[in-house]
């Protein structure tokens, strides 16, 4: 049987990583609202940890607003795109290094090397294994200076249970014990439509990150109150780009509140090394 990391890499070999960020204005709430908010936490300069960055879309980014990076990845081929995107994007200069690796074991990096960690997206719910990810969260926090920022961003387990019952109706039929699994665990094996994940409550991700000394000091719902209206707000984006524009305000006005965090398909949490 293969094991979760296998599934991962098996996964994300045959998935656009790269474009998902950008392909719809739906799903580029996400990255925009990823990068406000690193805009307002991140240091003026500094070295970075892109953990878990895949193709180097954040990477590229944060390269061109002039920090220096590293960006470490579990899949090969995810970070061959990397290479070829950051030649493109001319930023290699501000790319320090490359590495494949998973964030459970950081050891090529000192302690205390970063000036801000981000892991971003599902890598940290990719490892499923509790135990596990607490080793991984430790990793992050090691790396990171004293101060520095910590960026972790995870898929919401609500969001989970909402997306699922709107899209694999008969499914809920005729596997209710997955369902309630998925509210009670948050695990999820990886057999339907995804890669091998655990999805947070965001009490749940705080008790983890606040167990390995990081003070939280924002949550994001990333997709906020448009979360699982792709459809919806697609369309909204493509007819009244006016309207767009206004709802995007709007949404940078709500998504750090708790309830909107909470059924987010993506939410954020900013923290603190103290």
């Amino acid at each position: 049987m293969a094991s979760t990391s296998e599934l991962v890499q098996k996964y994300y070999r045959q998935y656009d990583e790269w474009r998902r960020l950008v392909r719809d204005p739906y799903h580029t709430l996400e990255y925009e609202t990823t990068l406000h908010f690193l805009r307002e936490y991140l240091p003026p300069r500094g070295l970075l940890l892109d953990a878990g960055g895949g193709p180097g879309r954040y990477t590229i980014e944060l390269a061109k607003l002039g920090y220096d990076v590293d960006l470490l990845d579990l899949t090969p081929k995810q970070l061959d795109l990397a290479r070829r995107e950051i030649r493109r994007a001319g930023v290699e200069d501000k790319v320090r290094g490359i590495h494949h690796g998973s964030i459970v074991d950081l050891s090529r990096f000192e302690s205390s090397k970063f000036d801000a960690v981000l892991c971003l997206g599902a890598t940290l719910g990719h490892v499923v294994n509790r135990v596990e990810r607490g080793k991984a969260v430790g990793e992050l926090v090691r790396v990171a200076k004293r101060g520095a920022s910590v960026f972790v961003s995870v898929a919401s387990r609500y969001s989970l249970l909402m997306d699922n019952a709107g899209r694999f109706r008969d499914k809920l039929d005729s596997e209710p014990e997955f369902y309630l699994a998925a509210l009670k665990t948050g695990d999820y094996d990886g057999r339907r439509w995804f890669a091998p994940c655990h999805f947070f409550l965001p009490e749940e991700l705080e008790s983890e990150l606040n167990k390995k000394h990081l003070r939280v000091v924002e949550r994001v719902g990333l997709e906020g109150l448009a979360s699982r209206h792709l459809r919806e707000f697609n369309r909204l984006a493509r007819t009244h780009p006016m309207t767009w524009a206004i709802w995007k305000d709007i949404h940078l006005g709500t998504c750090t509140q708790a309830a909107v965090v909470v059924g987010s398909e993506h939410f954020m949490i900013v923290c603190r090394k103290v």
